[in-house]
C-alpha cells in the first residue's frame, strides 16, 4: 500500500508517521509537500499533527484550504483514504472533509497525556481489526482538541454510525472525568459517512511500538491494510 504523508509549514508529526510506516509496517511511503496537488500514485494520505501555518485564524484554519486539500476531495471520490490525526484532524474539519470543528480546551491548558480509547464502530477500514468495545491507549498532545458539532450534525453521526472512537476509563466507561478536553460527548475520533476518512486527536504513530508504552495505534494501520487485502484492492491495481 502506497502511503503520502503530508508536510505542511509548522508540521512535526510527519517524521514519526514516515517511521512508523516504512520502519514498522514496511510500506512505501513518501512525503507530500503542502503546495503538490498530485495524489494519484497513493492509496493513503495521511494529515499529521502539528501547527500548520503556525496555527493562526483557527488551528487547522489556513492549511483547509492549502491546495494538497482541495486536491483531497478528487482523492477521496476516487476511493484514496485519508487519515488525520491531531492538526489532521482540525484540518479535516476545516475543510468540511469532517463535520463538526475542534475548539478549545475546556480546561484552557495544553493537555499532553496518555488516553484510553473505546472503540465504537468496526465498520470503517482503520477499525474492522478490533472488536466493539475494545480500550486502546494512545496519547493526545493539543490545546484545541474539544470536539464539537450542532445538534443535527451530532444526530447525523450518531445515525451513520460514524463515531469510532470515544474517551474513556481503562474499563471502557465513558465518563467525564476521562474526558481531557471536554470533546462533545467524549468523541475522540469520527470518520465521514463511507468510513475512507478517519480524524482522530489522539497520536496513533506515538502508539505503535511497546518501547513507547503502547503499540495500539499501529491497530488501526494493521486493520486498513488487512481490509484492503480482504476486499482484494490490492489486486486490482
Amino acid at each position: 500500500m502506497r502511503f503520502g504523508v503530508v508536510v505542511f509549514p509548522g508540521t512535526w508529526s510527519d517524521c514519526d508517521f514516515h517511521y512508523v510506516i516504512s520502519e514498522v509496517l514496511h510500506q512505501p511511503v513518501k512525503y507530500v509537500w503542502h503546495r503538490e496537488r498530485d495524489l494519484a500514485d497513493l492509496d493513503c494520505v495521511v494529515l499529521p499533527g502539528g501547527f500548520s501555518y503556525g496555527d493562526y485564524l483557527r488551528a487547522g484554519a489556513v492549511a483547509g484550504r492549502s491546495p494538497v486539500v482541495e486536491a483531497l476531495r478528487d482523492f477521496i471520490a476516487r476511493g484514496g483514504y485519508v487519515l488525520g490525526s491531531c492538526n489532521g484532524f482540525q484540518i479535516l474539519c476545516e475543510a468540511g472533509l469532517l463535520p463538526g470543528a475542534l475548539m478549545r480546551n475546556e480546561c484552557l491548558q495544553y493537555r499532553c497525556q496518555s488516553t484510553h480509547l473505546v472503540v465504537d464502530n468496526v465498520e470503517t477500514v482503520f477499525s474492522r481489526g478490533l472488536r466493539p468495545g475494545r480500550v486502546l491507549t494512545m496519547p493526545i498532545s493539543h490545546g484545541e482538541g474539544k470536539y464539537h458539532a450542532d445538534a443535527e450534525a451530532l444526530r447525523t453521526l450518531k445515525a451513520g454510525n460514524q463515531i469510532v472512537f470515544r474517551y474513556a476509563e481503562a474499563d471502557g466507561r465513558v465518563t467525564r472525568a476521562a474526558n481531557p478536553n471536554g470533546s462533545l460527548e467524549n468523541i475522540a475520533g469520527i470518520v465521514n459517512p463511507e468510513g475512507t476518512v478517519l480524524g482522530l486527536m489522539p497520536h496513533p504513530e506515538r502508539a505503535a511500538e511497546t518501547a513507547m508504552g503502547s503499540a495500539d495505534g499501529l491497530l488501526l494501520f494493521q486493520s486498513l491494510l488487512g481490509s484492503l487485502v480482504e476486499d482484494g484492492s490490492f489486486l486490482k491495481r
